[in-house]
């Protein structure tokens, strides 16, 4: 076939295609939904052809057919584009053969010997006309009002059956961005405790030989030390465990949940971040009982509390956990009088590789991974986290888990680590 035949071109071309891409429905397989429609709309119309047509950039390609075995034709030879200049009614061409928009092309003249055509535009919540749903016969016709209304009333089902597609799509895409994040943790899971466990398992070799030896010494002083960092290089070995079998188990971090003691938890944390001595902690007041995963809530306290005590400047740092409950969800705060985040930057920090040209008491920058892990956890959990501060007042981060067991709400008492 020639093609010689202009046609109409909708405005705002560019992103009526866009729109259509996003549906991903071009060139897929045949599906029953549709073909179901086409057929009841031949049935409805009493029309020996029933199409779904999507206009792309240079031809109408058939969703759904039904009478004929064509799958697409070029784009100026398609009736629909000029039922979709229209986007508010029903094109609607008695006699091709009479009508000089039509009585030359080949789809009129040639073997598909098209006479009749009504087409319902396919327009979209956004406004963009996408194609048509539309009945052919080979000769002249007539269709009465409940006919178009009945058409109209299947276009619209075609477009819930689209737009059902596109939201699935988007579904799947969410999964897969959900599957990278989850593969992101599981490998910093890893890589973050194998980097670790082997130094910390010498440093506790040592202290236990240095115990030894000094057991006969009477140097009480120094056995109690290094009795300390035996004791604290035990409790980071197995934090460290609970990563690993985390990172080669993910699912765990939902399926191995555990009835955990809050104050015990936070201050094994506490002991494993070293606070200075000018900073204080200020636990939960009362003790609570909470069924959670214990390695990721360690997991988000420890990035938590780390950042508190490192973005500290105060003479007299002051750091403050309080927890409360509703019926579904546990609730914490963590709050600090640091250095605080500029209000830009407050979602910002969040984000995966984000750095802020900010250095801690130490003069040394974060490496943008500590807050968006503590988000992916959090999200894991089932809850959400945000935070809020102003620079130079410190600054305050509130997130939420899933609640799996009653828990009491707890004012705050003073934990000093000062010694």
């Amino acid at each position: 076939m020639s093609s010689t035949f202009s046609y109409p071109i909708p405005e705002n071309e560019t992103e009526r295609l866009a729109s259509l891409a996003s549906y991903n429905l071009l060139d897929t397989s045949p599906e029953e939904d549709f073909d179901e429609l086409t057929l009841l709309a031949s049935e409805i119309c009493q029309t020996p052809i029933a199409l779904i047509s999507l206009i792309d950039g240079r031809r109408q390609w058939f969703k759904s057919k039904y009478g004929v075995e064509l799958s697409e034709t070029p784009k100026e030879f398609a009736f629909c584009t000029h039922t979709i200049v229209n986007k508010k009614d029903i094109l609607v061409v008695k006699d091709a053969r009479k009508d000089e928009r039509f009585a030359t092309n080949p789809l009129v003249t040639g073997d598909e010997n098209v006479v009749f055509y009504a087409g319902v535009p396919l327009v979209n919540e956004d406004g963009y006309a996408l194609g048509s749903l539309c009945v052919i016969d080979h000769k002249p016709k007539h269709l009465n009002d409940k006919q178009l209304k009945a058409l109209h009333v299947i276009g619209k089902q075609v477009l819930n059956q689209m737009e059902l597609r596109r939201k699935i799509a988007k579904l799947q895409k969410s999964n897969e961005d959900l599957l990278e994040a989850n593969m992101f943790i599981q490998k910093f899971a890893s890589t973050a405790a194998h980097d670790i466990k082997n130094p910390l398992s010498s440093i506790l070799l040592t202290s236990q030989a240095l115990q030894l030896r000094l057991q006969n010494t009477g140097d009480h002083k120094s056995r109690s030390l290094a009795g300390l960092t035996i004791n604290a290089s035990k409790r980071l070995l197995t934090l460290l465990d609970g990563m690993l079998n985390y990172s080669t188990q993910p699912s765990t971090l939902l399926s191995k949940q555990e009835t955990l003691k809050l104050n015990v938890l936070l201050k094994n944390v506490v002991e494993l971040v070293d606070v200075p001595a000018n900073i204080t902690v200020n636990l939960p007041r009362n003790e609570h009982e909470l069924t959670c995963s214990a390695v990721a809530l360690e997991q988000i306290f420890l990035n938590l509390l780390t950042n508190a005590v490192r973005y500290n400047d105060k003479q007299a740092g002051i750091v403050s956990i309080l927890f409360k409950e509703d019926n579904n969800t546990y609730h914490f705060k963590v709050s600090d009088n640091g250095m605080g985040i500029a209000e830009k930057d407050l979602t910002k920090i969040f984000e995966k590789d984000v750095t802020l040209n900010t250095l801690d008491r130490f003069n040394k920058k974060g490496n943008g991974l500590g807050l968006y892990t503590v988000k992916l956890l959090v999200e894991k959990l089932g809850g959400t986290i945000y935070a809020e501060s102003k620079v130079g007042e410190g600054a305050v981060f509130v997130f939420s888990v899933k609640k799996y067991m009653l828990a009491d709400i707890g004012d705050t008492v003073s934990l000093s680590n000062r010694q």
